[in-house]
């Protein structure tokens, strides 16, 4: 039986590609396996993944396996995929032993272990899923951003001795960006911010006149502005990123609202739940699967 598998060691600028034709054979009782392997560099050029592509069909490659490197492995992806059956292995699964690593070695080690068993290999979900991860942990990040800047925030109110945050819950809820935009615009009078706020916050008046009875200067103010601005600009992108998942988990949303009554779980959260297992959790097979399958939908 021939099996023919190429092994693709990623690089920034240039991959390193073997294929291996792997010939097993009964002799005498015994099985043996003859490896020959051909060897060829690439750039990473969208005209060097074609001409790739071409000739790993050319020698009837029926499966790729290549390391996970960084990112740059993706875009390697995405031009073989759909021709080729697809493998992503986990550097450290490949290891070389002690001063053995060579370009093409590696690339040839990943053929041999691939077809040995020995490789981890990493889940790779389809494009529709990919899009949805795409978004989701987009949305991720800006969350934290947001949670950064606040922290940023907070401690540059500390240093003009604007006692905020201590008096009031959510800094950037609607009474707090309202004494915020204030003191940004130059407003300097503890009593004025102080009538910014809601009637409906805990604290009193008095604790809250107090609080802003602070000595801000000019650049305290304009750096105040900056953060709100890119506050501003983070949240409206968080809300377009909401509104794009929420498209293209359109197809998917029963199996969001299931998961979304389990106790402790929000629709966001959900939304990423699905966006990383899968719509149906196929890549994680369980007699109880929360998510159902999209025939069911």
């Amino acid at each position: 039986m021939v099996h023919i598998i190429a092994g693709i060691d990623v690089h920034k600028r240039m991959l390193m590609v073997a294929v291996g034709v792997m010939d097993m054979h009964t002799e005498n009782g015994e099985i043996t396996e003859q490896v020959a392997f051909e060897n060829r560099r690439f750039g990473t050029t969208a005209a060097e993944w074609r001409h790739l592509a071409a000739w790993l069909s050319r020698f009837g490659v029926q499966e790729v396996v290549m390391e996970s490197t960084a990112q740059y492995w993706k875009p390697v992806w995405l031009t073989l995929e759909g021709s080729f059956r697809l493998q992503l292995a986990q550097a450290w699964s490949n290891r070389a032993p002690r001063g053995k690593k060579t370009d093409y070695k590696d690339a040839q080690r990943l053929v041999r272990r691939h077809f040995a068993g020995e490789l981890t290999l990493s889940f790779v979900p389809d494009a529709e899923q990919r899009q949805m991860r795409t978004i989701t942990r987009r949305r991720t990040q800006l969350t934290r951003e947001r949670v950064r800047l606040r922290n940023q925030l907070e401690a540059l109110l500390e240093e003009g001795r604007i006692k905020l945050s201590s008096v009031i819950s959510d800094l950037l809820g609607a009474s707090g960006r309202r004494i915020l935009e204030a003191l940004a615009d130059g407003v300097d009078n503890p009593e004025s911010l102080a009538a910014l706020g809601d009637e409906r916050l805990k604290c009193t008046r008095e604790q809250l006149v107090e609080a802003l009875s602070g000595n801000p200067t000019a650049i305290h103010r304009k750096l105040v502005r900056q953060y709100l601005d890119q506050l501003s600009l983070l949240d409206k992108q968080r809300e377009e990123l909401s509104q794009m998942s929420a498209d293209s988990l359109r197809d998917y949303s029963e199996a969001v609202r299931r998961l979304a009554q389990i106790p402790g779980i929000r629709v966001l959260a959900a939304q990423q739940i699905v966006a990383e297992a899968g719509p149906r959790a196929e890549a994680f097979p369980c007699e109880l699967s929360v998510i159902p399958s999209r025939s069911n939908l």
